[in-house]
């Protein structure tokens, strides 16, 4: 890559396995653009000092993941509406004197692909949000600016869950419930934003709550998204779809967000499809 070429990155710990420099080499070859996309592995207490030290030496852009999109709220200047509503940012932009600008594009990206890809209609929709970390935070926004009637937020750590509904502030159509405690209760849509697939751990969810139309989404993607898949598939859905599409799709909102015109998506999400 010649010295011309832009500098983006993302920000991560442990950050080898991302996919982000693919996928938006992918989106610069497909619209002639020039530029270099790397990863920078940042331990915690290295993360706004590597930020500051890249953008200083003439970097772009830059996104962020686990576990620092906390810090990267923190570490700008300026906040979009929909960094500061999910209290984390994925995206980096430097402005006019050397000042940052945080944004999240979880929750769009998300929206973009289950609404687009999946031509899912979400208005009118009762949810059910597993989990309550910065990607749920995110996603359950984007689900109420997208029409959903009711969301329901479970989290294993119930003040988590009541913290998200409440810096929402629609009781009638946002609330929360015990994970123990969901018996009973039926949605159209069940979103898991919870690391139980990272980390281990399993879905004691009642299968009753799914019915014959609902889908279940997984955040994650890949061997990430196994266990959930699993315990959908045992309860008997029949559209179960994985987070590699909001993957692409909020990447395509950082990419447009830089560049200034947004990149065809669906051959990137073809490509990666074939291998997760």
């Amino acid at each position: 890559m010649s010295a011309e070429a832009h500098r983006f990155a993302v920000f991560g710990h442990p950050i080898a396995h991302s996919l982000s420099p693919q996928i938006h080499q992918a989106f610069a070859e497909q619209l002639g653009i020039r530029l270099s996309y790397e990863t920078i592995d940042a331990a915690p207490d290295q993360f706004e000092p590597a930020v500051r030290r890249f953008f200083a030496e003439g970097g772009l852009g830059a996104n962020v993941t686990m576990p620092h999109k906390l810090a990267a709220l923190n570490v700008a200047q300026e906040r979009s509406e929909a960094a500061v509503r999910a209290g984390a940012a994925n995206t980096l932009t430097p402005l006019i004197g050397g000042k940052l600008q945080a944004h999240n594009t979880d929750g769009s990206g998300f929206v973009r692909d289950i609404t687009g890809r999946h031509a899912l209609d979400l208005r009118g929709h009762d949810a059910l949000l597993l989990g309550a970390g910065g990607a749920a935070r995110a996603v359950a926004w984007a689900l109420l600016d997208a029409g959903v009637e009711t969301l329901t937020i479970v989290n294993r750590t119930p003040e988590r869950a009541d913290e998200l509904a409440d810096a929402i502030g629609e009781p009638a159509r946002c609330h929360t419930r015990y994970w123990d405690d969901l018996t009973g209760k039926c949605f159209d849509l069940v979103v898991n934003a919870t690391s139980i697939g990272v980390i281990g751990g399993t879905f004691d969810l009642p299968m009753s709550i799914l019915q014959d139309h609902s889908t279940c989404y997984d955040l994650c993607y890949g061997a990430a998204a196994a266990d959930f898949k699993g315990w959908a598939t045992a309860a008997g859905t029949r559209y179960f779809r994985d987070g590699l599409g909001m993957l692409v799709e909020q990447a395509a909102d950082a990419f447009e967000r830089w560049h200034g015109t947004r990149p065809d998506t669906d051959p990137v999400y073809n490509l990666l499809r074939q291998r997760f």
